[in-house]
This record gives structure tokens, C-alpha cells and sequence, in this order.
């Protein structure tokens, strides 16, 4: 995603964003000098610097002509992320009590949605996990699955080229590996395509018949790799 794409996402209009990055070049700035720099009018630089201010992204320095400066990076994020974090226990402790998760079968659209749901799967594991995918998409997900091992839960990845991943046990394939297909705790399946488009699709479930089916389909996986590879040592 494009740096203001990005900064977008910590609560920057664009314009803000763009005014943003042009601080973090420069320098401090005046609006005047602002405006001259990207080609918003001088009314609209003044606000945008005022704005920028007000959330926390820049900070004024008295003079002959008020300069903005902007707030380093890396302290702009942190300060956001300890905001959401906050609000965060604020929405956990007044949300009402939510029922049981939702029964059946659940279709989860777009490669950035599934990946959450693969993560908040392997975050919330209790005892083990076992994931088959593609070598391609293993980094997306491996510091999860460490943190998964680290946290002492049994870890099965079944994957098509040698990978790094001390502490869990590692199946490979002999076949490209086109689809995904995650159990968590014997009781949480998700299974379909993730290949960084938005129009990959997953099922998730926690329907006994559709785990059973995948749990089955991992344990006849995981028998034809240790034939395989039974019958290549006697070779």
C-alpha cells in the first residue's frame, strides 16, 4: 500500500497525509511554504497544518511566522496504536455479553480478511493447530505459528518446500499446495484460497462434520507424505 494509503489508516485525511510527508522532508514549515510545496491553496494549508496539530501528527513553533514541525514517525504510530489500544478495553468492558459464535458455515471474502481470521485463529489456539498452505504464503503467518510453539501448543505445518520453523513438527509436500486448510483445537476449521487477491475465499466453520472432513483429509496428507517418504529411504 502507497505511504498515504498508509497513513490513512492512523486517522490522516490524504491531504494530511501529503502534508505530513512534505514536513517529514523539509522540516519544519510555514503554510505559506506548505502550500508552495504541494499545490494546496494557502486557506487550505493553514487548516490542514491546524488539523494535523490537533492529531497529534505536527507541532507549532512560535516565531516572526508560526512553523509546523512534524512529530517523528515512529513516536506519530506509537501514540496512535497506545489510543486504540485503550479504546479497545473501553469497548471490551461495555459490550454487552455477545451469545454463542455463529453456527454454519461463514464465507470470508478478500485476502486481507481471511489472513485476520487465520491469525485470530492461531492467537486464540488452545492446545494445537495443524495448517497446510503453500510455501509462498508461510511468512505472512510464521511469527504467529512461532508464537503459537513458544506458547507450547502442538504445531502441524504441511507446506511444499523446506521451511524454518523450530519447535513445530513439518510435513512437505511433494505437490504444490493451491489451497489452505487450518484446524485449531479440533473443533475450528478454515479452508479455501489465499493468494493476496481480493477475491480469495475461505470457509469457516465450527460444524463437526466439516472439521472431521478437513481433520481427515490432513491425517491422509500427512500418511501419503511419510510413505513417500518410507519409500525414497529404501531407494
Amino acid at each position: 500500500m502507497e505511504l498515504i494509503g498508509l497513513l490513512t489508516n492512523f486517522n490522516l485525511t490524504r491531504q494530511e497525509a501529503t502534508v505530513y510527508i512534505a514536513l517529514n522532508t523539509e522540516g519544519a514549515l510555514t503554510g505559506y511554504e506548505v502550500s508552495k510545496l504541494t499545490g494546496i491553496s494557502r486557506s487550505n494549508a493553514y487548516t490542514t497544518l491546524a488539523s494535523l496539530v490537533e492529531k497529534g501528527a505536527a507541532l507549532t513553533i512560535e516565531g516572526t511566522a508560526t512553523r509546523y514541525a512534524p512529530l517523528p514517525p515512529g513516536e506519530f504510530c506509537r501514540n496512535k496504536i497506545r489510543l486504540l489500544t485503550r479504546m479497545q478495553d473501553q469497548i471490551l468492558q461495555g459490550m454487552p455479553s455477545s451469545k454463542e459464535e455463529t453456527e454454519g458455515y461463514i464465507t470470508i471474502k478478500g485476502d486481507r480478511h481471511i489472513s485476520d481470521k487465520i491469525k485470530n485463529m492461531i492467537e486464540g489456539a488452545q492446545k494445537r493447530l495443524y495448517i497446510s498452505l503453500a510455501a509462498s504464503a508461510l511468512p505472512l503467518f510464521l511469527d504467529d505459528l512461532l508464537s503459537a510453539v513458544a506458547k507450547g501448543l502442538k504445531v502441524v505445518v504441511i507446506t511444499d518446500a523446506p521451511a524454518d520453523l523450530p519447535g513445530a513438527i513439518l510435513h512437505k509436500s511433494d505437490s504444490v499446495l493451491k489451497q489452505i486448510r487450518l484446524i485449531t483445537d479440533s473443533s475450528t476449521v478454515l479452508t479455501g484460497e489465499i493468494g493476496g487477491s481480493e477475491d480469495d475465499a475461505c470457509l469457516y466453520s465450527k460444524k463437526k462434520n466439516l472439521v472431521d472432513l478437513i481433520k481427515d483429509s490432513v491425517k491422509n496428507e500427512i500418511k501419503l507424505i511419510q510413505l513417500s517418504c518410507k519409500g525414497e529411504m529404501r531407494t
